[in-house]
């Protein structure tokens, strides 16, 4: 394993330097250098030149030697992507796809609706060139087109740089059933690449063209209306299950649902199986392997409480204890992830599948405080009970992020502030949510819905109303006209 995560959107020039500071380092003795030529170098010289010092730059980052860093770089600079920069364009085929599909940063209420908009004042846009007819599904002039030119189905253009299979899949316009299918299938049919994808704004987790079938994500993007069909189709046609944003995106990344019909989709086609594909052949030992993704899959369905997910991935083969390298799992396994987060039902699936943990006493009380366990709190005393408020005062946002109202409620009776800042307040988080009940509980415990978040500087209804979360915003709506 690499000893670092290379950053994303690297800079060759910033780990040139890094090498060169490294040979400095080396040269004057330091011991952390010195340790790392120890553990990076298979055969430390001397003198050590900058060369060794860059092997072991490359090394650290988990890469054989410093030509194949580079060539890594050189796939990140090729495929980087930046959709959600591009500004308004004046051609209307342009402008009508820059707001036709998602791009993962710029995706506010009515983008789309603006396209149809324009798409109905002039319709002619629908078959302006080979991406406005995938955008729109235009099957039948898709295939006139490629019919007389195939290799159109894999050229790159439009305002993100994209092959037209992506903007199929990103679109985000009404659709008619199965529109979206037959174009697809007109596009594979002449040699789309199934597996095409881009860098958002060098990520180095591809967002392909399953990523796009899917949605979802830190804003909650909606799937494509056409979402499981697409993909069934993508899949078939060579697409790798192994995808790393669409499970983040349906997973860690925004709100949590256990809705398991992607994982489904993505197992049935061999998701934690398999060799590497395309991808990993591009960006190497940046993207976990197929046995890592699952495992992450295990840990974020016990993190975030979906037993569902937990048992169709343990009957997939799932281990039970293993740990995923997403920094936000802090090295612990599913069943103390699922016990420090109150899953009740998720640590009870993964105990009976053979997990066992003694959690240390602080673990002990955010356990019972997650799953609202007054008496196991009582038991374990004031002085648990402050330390726990000076250290972790965050913890009920955590429980308003859960949809844990008896948790949320717990935890105000104990000195728990309703109104703690940490990125946004707890209301914040149940408005993100579409949470009435969370959000209604911490009304009445005394939350504040005029506080503002510190990124954004919106309320709570104003984070419910920039994310289409219609129930929530309709009850804080009228909260605040009482």
């Amino acid at each position: 394993m690499p000893a670092h995560r290379l950053p994303d959107n690297p800079s060759l020039e910033r780990l040139r330097k890094q090498a060169k500071t490294l040979l400095r380092q080396v040269q004057a003795g330091a011991p952390e250098a010195r340790g790392l030529v120890a553990e990076f170098h298979p055969r430390p010289p001397h003198p050590f030149r900058l060369s060794d010092a860059q092997l072991v730059t490359a090394r650290m980052y988990g890469f054989a030697s410093w030509p194949r860093l580079k060539e890594h770089l050189g796939a990140v600079e090729r495929y980087t992507r930046s959709p959600h920069r591009v500004t308004p364009r004046a051609e209307p085929p342009e402008e009508f796809l820059r707001l036709a599909c998602l791009t993962y940063g710029a995706d506010h209420p009515g983008r789309t609706g603006e396209a149809a908009l324009l798409l109905a004042r002039q319709p002619e846009l629908a078959t302006a060139n080979v991406f406005t007819m995938a955008a729109t599904g235009s099957a039948d002039a898709l295939a006139a087109t490629l019919d007389d030119d195939p290799g159109l189905a894999r050229t790159q253009g439009g305002p993100f740089g994209w092959e037209p299979l992506l903007y199929l899949t990103y679109a985000r316009l009404p659709a008619t059933s199965g529109r979206y299918v037959a174009a697809a299938r007109v596009l594979l049919g002449h040699g789309a690449d199934p597996n095409a994808g881009f860098l958002w704004d060098g990520l180095t987790s591809p967002f392909t063209a399953l990523t796009g079938a899917f949605g979802g994500g830190e804003q909650d993007q909606p799937p494509h209306p056409e979402a499981l069909a697409l993909a069934r189709l993508l899949l078939e046609a060579g697409a790798d299950p192994n995808d790393s944003q669409t499970l983040y995106n349906l997973g860690l990344g925004g709100s949590f649902t256990d809705d398991t019909a992607h994982l489904r989709l993505l197992l049935e086609f061999g998701l934690g199986k398999g060799g590497n594909g395309p991808w990993h052949a591009r960006l190497g030992p940046t993207l976990g392997s197929p046995r890592l993704l699952l495992r992450e899959e295990l840990a974020t369905a016990a993190l975030r409480g979906g037993p569902r997910r937990v048992r169709l991935l343990l009957a997939h083969g799932a281990e039970v204890d293993g740990i995923g390298g997403h920094p936000v799992f802090g090295g612990r396994t599913p069943y103390e992830l699922a016990l420090l987060n109150g899953h009740t039902e998720v640590a009870e699936l993964l105990a009976a599948a053979g997990a066992s943990a003694v959690p240390a006493e602080m673990d002990a009380f955010t356990a019972a405080c997650m799953r609202a366990d007054a008496a196991a709190v009582a038991a374990l005393g004031p002085d648990v009970r402050a330390r726990a408020l000076a250290r972790h005062p965050d913890l009920i946002n955590r429980a308003a992020g859960q949809r844990k109202p008896a948790a949320v409620r717990l935890l105000a009776g104990l000195g728990f502030d309703v109104n703690h800042p940490h990125g946004g307040t707890p209301l914040h988080a149940a408005a993100w949510n579409d949470d009435v009940e969370t959000a209604s509980t911490l009304l009445e415990l005394g939350a504040d819905p005029t506080l503002k978040d510190s990124r954004h500087e919106a309320t709570p209804l104003g984070w419910a109303e920039y994310g289409g979360k219609e129930r929530v915003a309709a009850y804080l709506r009228d909260t605040t006209l009482l």
